[in-house]
């Protein structure tokens, strides 16, 4: 593993302090099943599904609690380069701003620096995951009605921190050679959340569009370059000014919409 890489490990570059399991608890159990299964390879699809005999509730609330965890290291190591100078609006690019809301201070979508919303995400979450009402701990006790609303809610907007990071900060992430980790991790959440179906397609959609946009892009040049390739052979004429419109209109295309997320 390359210096770079370790600093993405580093606990003193945590956002938050890690919230651990309780050694001997299901929920610890559970917990390391979920990463005896990601260190022994397995597909990551295969990975998230719900093991056989467990409750739901359960192999939720450890995922949350692992995303929680890892997001949090993630956003860690390029908080030094997220302030409210460089992010003063929590954006996942020009088409989408997200804005905090929550039961107390503010009570209406508010726009605020990015490192202000990570701040008050985090501390809400870890409000969420030590509520003893929400995330029970002791074996035999239920969760409430509510759990599933409060998961979905919490890793939506976990999503968020992942949007930032890829459109904003991925050249820091790239820097310190940390791009298969992050990678990784978003897959395994985006694989998670799917499955479960925890997290509405509209909140997906600034990095589920973005792939696809360069996946696109990726067959729309191949196919140029086809073509072109198939010009040159014949000796037949072409418009390089055509071929330059062609892939210019299809990316404005692409971009011609914009969208703010008010965040209850």
């Amino acid at each position: 593993m390359s210096m770079a890489l370790k600093q993405v490990f580093n606990k003193d570059r945590t956002f938050r302090p890690k919230r651990k399991f309780e050694p001997g608890t299901q929920r610890f159990e559970l917990h390391k099943k979920a990463q005896a299964s990601l260190n022994a390879g397995l597909d990551l699809k295969q990975a998230v599904a719900l093991p056989h005999g467990e409750d739901l509730n359960d192999w939720v609330a450890v995922h949350v609690v692992d995303f929680f965890n890892r997001i949090n290291l993630i956003y860690g190591t390029i908080s030094d380069s997220c302030t409210d100078q460089t992010c003063p609006v929590m954006s996942g690019g020009p088409k989408y701003e997200y804005r905090w809301q929550d039961e107390h201070k503010y009570k209406k979508p508010t726009a605020v620096p990015a490192p202000k919303y990570m701040s008050l995400l985090m501390d809400w979450i870890e409000v969420q995951i030590n509520n003893e009402h929400i995330f029970p701990t002791n074996v035999g006790t239920p969760f409430p009605k509510t759990f599933m609303q409060v998961a979905k809610k919490i890793l939506s907007r976990l999503f968020r921190v992942f949007v930032h990071v890829y459109i904003h900060h991925f050249d820091r992430v790239s820097q310190m050679g940390a791009e298969a980790h992050v990678n990784t991790c978003y897959k395994h959440f985006y694989y998670f959340v799917t499955e479960f179906n925890l997290t509405d397609h509209k909140e997906l959609e600034p990095l589920v569009s973005e792939e696809k946009i360069i996946e696109l892009s990726i067959l729309l040049v191949c196919e140029l370059i086809k073509q072109l390739h198939t010009l040159i052979k014949a000796r037949i004429p072409f418009n390089f000014h055509i071929i330059s419109l062609t892939l210019h209109g299809f990316c404005v295309k692409e971009a011609a919409f914009s969208y703010v997320c008010f965040a209850p």
